[in-house]
């Protein structure tokens, strides 16, 4: 009672008389309780971290699997503008639309010239005029060709093919030892598959991260992510784009840690116990281990699951501040579940004593500041009164005078 009454007296105004590295623990619950008393200042949620904390956060995990919905190959090749296609005309005897009596061709067959899908995603077939190719299946053209043919050909068959593939492709870029377009199969190939078609990552190690981009929408993992959940590896699609790159995930810790910096993972994933311990755990003289925050930004629905009213909130991302208590000693098992994510930042709140320590030095330094004064003009009045050998002296070396009633005594520390 008496550190918090101390405390609430070495605040005026909001504003800290004694040095301080960050908010107390009340500050923190306090402006996550409600709209900050400050209209300049962010708003913000605290969320404590729970075993449903945690298994929400696990949920949340960043997977390619969820981000996106789609996860088999395309069933079956349609043509794209600028795809070559292959045709080749069938008759039944010599004589016909297409072979002559006079030369009769072995398999009385003709191929038309290759032709690239048009602009208007057409393609051009003799006696048959223009036939629409884009976004259509080899067999759906064939079956349009025959009828088209049927009445003036002998007995019709066509072959479509695909003689070169320009569109249906997906991109691998970045850091691989060949980069380029690849033609999707309709067999299927994983992103896995299509790093692999690029000659692999030019790197090795936990700083490589894999980016997929499909439709406007690109979600990042680490390739150790990729590795280790065969759900990652989902199927590439035509038009998708893979990029290879490293960066090194790392988080920053303040306040009252062992070692206050920026840290690297060090490794693909890391929970909350090993940052810590990456940054010397916590400072046993001055730390509250009740007080551990992480400060990080979290989506609107991903903050809706945990528990935060989001209507308050205006922008896409939801500043969250998770608070885990450390004096609890099932906390520690929380804080090994904890996933930590690039870029998060630790902080540890001061000890209520410590403050408390820091307000009273400050008040008994601001004392002897005001008493130095006085003190020096008494004593040097009391040693100039035993030069002359006049009265009682006093000499006075500290804030609480010392008076003698024999000769002067002068006492030292």
């Amino acid at each position: 009672m008496l550190c918090a009454s101390v405390l609430a007296l070495s605040c005026c105004g909001g504003c800290a008389i004694t040095p301080v590295s960050g908010p107390q623990a009340s500050d923190v619950d306090a402006g996550g309780t409600q709209d900050s008393l400050n209209p300049a200042m962010l708003a913000y949620a605290v969320v404590p971290v729970t075993p449903a904390t945690v298994d929400v956060l696990g949920r949340l995990t960043p997977r390619l699997s969820t981000a996106f919905a789609r996860h088999t190959p395309p069933k079956v090749f349609r043509f794209g503008v600028g795809d070559i296609v292959s045709i080749t005309i069938f008759e039944a005897a010599a004589g016909g639309l297409f072979t002559s009596s006079a030369g009769v061709r072995a398999g009385n067959f003709v191929t038309v010239p290759n032709q690239a899908v048009d602009d208007r995603g057409n393609i051009s077939v003799p006696f048959s005029g223009s036939i629409r190719a884009k976004g259509r299946t080899p067999s759906e053209i064939q079956t349009e060709i025959v009828e088209r043919l049927k009445s003036r050909a002998l007995e019709p068959q066509v072959v479509v093919s695909l003689a070169e593939q320009r569109t249906s492709l997906y991109s691998v870029l970045g850091d691989v030892r060949a980069a380029g377009r690849f033609p999707a199969s309709p067999s299927g190939e994983s992103i896995l598959d299509g790093i692999a078609r690029a000659g692999g990552p030019g790197s090795q190690g936990y700083d490589v991260n894999v980016a997929l981009e499909r439709n406007g929408r690109r979600v990042s993992i680490p390739m150790g992510a990729l590795m280790d959940d065969a759900s990652n590896n989902i199927y590439l699609l035509p038009n998708d784009i893979v990029f290879v790159y490293q960066e090194p995930q790392t988080f920053v810790a303040f306040g009252a840690s062992g070692i206050q910096g920026q840290f690297r993972f060090d490794a693909w994933r890391l929970s909350l116990a090993e940052a810590l311990a990456k940054q010397g755990g916590l400072n046993d003289a001055q730390a509250n281990p009740s007080a551990v925050f992480l400060y990080r930004g979290e989506t609107r629905e991903a903050a809706r699951q945990l528990g935060v009213d989001v209507d308050r909130f205006e922008d896409r991302v939801i500043p969250v501040i998770y608070k885990i208590d450390l004096r609890d000693p099932s906390g520690y098992f929380l804080a090994q579940k904890f996933p930590m994510r690039n870029k998060d930042v630790i902080y540890c709140a001061n000890a209520t004593s410590v403050e408390a320590t820091k307000f009273l030095t400050f008040v008994r330094t601001t004392l002897a500041t005001v008493n130095d004064p006085v003190i020096y003009a008494t004593n040097g009045f009391a040693l100039s009164s035993a030069i002359r050998g006049t009265g009682s002296s006093t000499v006075i070396t500290t804030p609480t005078p010392i008076t003698t009633t024999t000769s002067t005594t002068v006492i030292a520390h």
